[in-house]
């Protein structure tokens, strides 16, 4: 096994044996004082998973243990089961699974301690800051299965219930869900309706921005629900209560030039990857409530599309980069020069039979401080959890560490 960066000690969080991994980037993994890290074990990590198959969702503990707690039948290998720690329920967290009762899907609370201590209505696939509020989408309509839940099965319809699907917001002290955009209202606000004619359309990426003020989603239409490549893309903003609703970056400026999205260092900014130039993937900041859309470049970055998030305090970004030549990068940015220094370099080698959204991404996270970084690796032969100390990583490239 190539190690990741000579002088950088990338510690192995999870087990030795089967495949055990977080998930996405736009989430904290660790606890509030950095003892604990979520984590899904699952059974397979070679094809997409099916109805009724499980993975186990637990914790590790920084020795290399991983500590069962539930099981799930909503997961998929690129995004987990959603777990969450709840910032107002020290030692909770939330996932998705499905309940065979009620043959939905919906969010579990666990407790540490405890086990299973609770139950949402709803899946949910992001909170605000604050724990305060979770959003939730129909992962039915999900056309990207390593995106979605076997058990939640795909939605033949080209065309959502317009008024009573979209993005809903769950109050997660006293449990009610509200619809605060319905399909009607975003498909109303399109840039080009003449696009979504015969169209299959979903919803996806739903985050909450620094105060849970506002959310961001994306609005995505393909042709046939079975074959979705290729697909548009429209950026969406609305505020929690679903007013203020607006397409800050239609798919014109997607277009094959960005791949991901996610909030920034204030309640407006946006960061993207964005091959505007032809000359790679540049990090690339803006003001969602500017028309037309007027950006910033952070960073030149590495040249590949990936996935971006900034530190707690806003000084740093992680960057990933799609596999090139079997290897996945990470970088660490300095937010207020754009310098941008390799950290890890993983190799990556999917068996050639692998479907796509099986693929296993770095998907780098911070911790709650800013003094932890996470990443998922395949390197070792087995998916598995990897860290390391900003610090160290500081030191390692030359950065200032004050």
């Amino acid at each position: 096994m190539i190690p990741p960066h000579s002088e950088i000690p990338w510690q192995k969080l999870s087990p030795l044996d089967g495949h055990t991994f977080f998930g996405y980037y736009d989430r904290f993994a660790w606890n509030a004082d950095n003892t604990l890290h979520l984590a899904l074990k699952a059974p397979q990590a070679e094809r997409l998973p099916e109805r009724g198959e499980t993975a186990e969702v637990g914790v590790l503990d920084g020795t290399g243990a991983f500590r069962r707690l539930a099981r799930t039948r909503a997961w998929c290998h690129q995004q987990g089961a959603m777990t969450l720690w709840l910032p107002r329920r020290p030692g909770c967290f939330l996932f998705n699974d499905w309940d065979q009762t009620e043959r939905a899907l919906v969010a579990r609370v666990c407790s540490v301690k405890d086990g299973l201590v609770g139950a949402y209505p709803r899946p949910i696939y992001a909170l605000s800051p604050d724990g305060a509020w979770g959003a939730s989408l129909n992962f039915a309509r999900i056309p990207r299965r390593g995106y979605a839940y076997a058990d939640g099965v795909l939605d033949p319809a080209a065309v959502p219930d317009l008024d009573r699907d979209g993005i809903l917001v769950v109050n997660l002290r006293s449990g009610k869900v509200k619809l605060a955009v319905p399909y009607r209202e975003i498909l109303n606000r399109h840039p080009a309706p003449y696009m979504l004619e015969g169209a299959y359309v979903w919803l996806n990426h739903v985050i909450f921005n620094r105060d849970a003020s506002k959310l961001l989603f994306l609005l995505r239409h393909c042709r046939d629900a079975r074959r979705p490549y290729p697909w548009q893309t429209h950026l969406f903003t609305c505020r929690r209560d679903g007013s203020d609703l607006a397409c800050p970056l239609p798919n014109v400026y997607w277009n094959g030039m960005i791949s991901h999205q996610i909030w920034g260092r204030t309640p407006h900014e946006i960061l993207v990857d964005a091959n505007w130039q032809g000359q790679g993937h540049e990090y690339v900041v803006f003001d969602e409530r500017e028309r037309p859309v007027r950006a910033s470049r952070i960073s030149r970055g590495q040249g590949p599309m990936g996935h971006l998030v900034f530190s707690p305090d806003g000084r740093w970004l992680l960057a990933d980069a799609y596999a090139a030549d079997g290897w996945q990068t990470l970088a660490l940015v300095h937010a207020a020069t754009g310098e941008c220094r390799a950290i890890g370099r993983f190799q990556h080698e999917q068996p050639p039979d692998t479907p796509g959204d099986v693929r296993c991404d770095l998907h780098p996270r911070w911790s709650p401080d800013g003094t932890r970084i996470s990443v998922d690796s395949i390197h070792d032969g087995r998916r598995g959890v990897y860290g390391c100390s900003l610090e160290d990583c500081l030191r390692a490239v030359g950065f200032p560490t004050a």
